[in-house]
């Protein structure tokens, strides 16, 4: 009796599971990637071990950037004056641990890279501005945090966005490179950055 109700149960998941990813296609669609590419030999004496660099695929897709939210201080920020830098853009929530692992990545890479043209920006998927605004400070977030509750459009034009952290690498053209669902590693952000300034 138990191997009925085991095999019952396997084959109602197995179902489920099946009409899950075929009315839902974008569930098993992957996301965009980072395309290795053999580094250029520069001089006779190079080397042949010379490290592959990153490149945005030739299919990118273009990002919206038509959107404009408040930053926790209340002001209007568009992501449209961003233009014609490199763009992460992390989709997180101040209850979310990975989120938490993450920023202190993104404040760095800010620092280091900003001067050479990349923005980090932060879109609080459903914190209200009370909770954000001190989390903001308590974790000294020096790039733009804006408020994505109540702006679905925006998460739809990069999603969807079925958890998060989800971030996405935009290049100096605007095209979406690269995205990442759930923790990442730092050398990975840092090796699509480094490439895509």
């Amino acid at each position: 009796m138990k191997i009925r109700w085991a095999i019952a149960t396997f084959g109602v998941i197995a179902l489920a599971a099946l009409t899950i990813t075929t009315q839902m296609p974008w569930l098993t669609q992957p996301h965009p990637e980072m395309v290795p590419q053999e580094a250029p030999i520069v001089g006779a004496s190079a080397s042949n071990n010379a490290e592959p660099t990153l490149s945005c695929p030739a299919d990118a897709k273009p990002a919206n950037l038509d959107f404009t939210m408040k930053d926790v201080d209340g002001k209007d920020v568009s992501l449209q004056s961003y233009k014609g830098k490199v763009i992460l853009l992390d989709f997180w929530a101040t209850w979310c641990g990975p989120c938490k692992v993450e920023i202190p990545h993104f404040i760095e890479f800010q620092q280091k890279y900003g001067p050479k043209g990349l923005q980090v920006v932060g879109i609080s998927v459903d914190d209200p501005v009370d909770k954000l605004a001190p989390y903001v400070k308590e974790m000294g977030m020096n790039y733009p945090v804006l408020q994505g509750l109540g702006h679905d459009a925006v998460q739809d034009a990069y999603g969807p966005i079925l958890g998060i952290p989800v971030s996405v690498m935009i290049s100096r053209d605007g095209k979406i490179c690269a995205t990442h669902t759930g923790l990442t590693g730092k050398d990975v952000f840092a090796a699509e950055i480094e490439s895509l300034l």
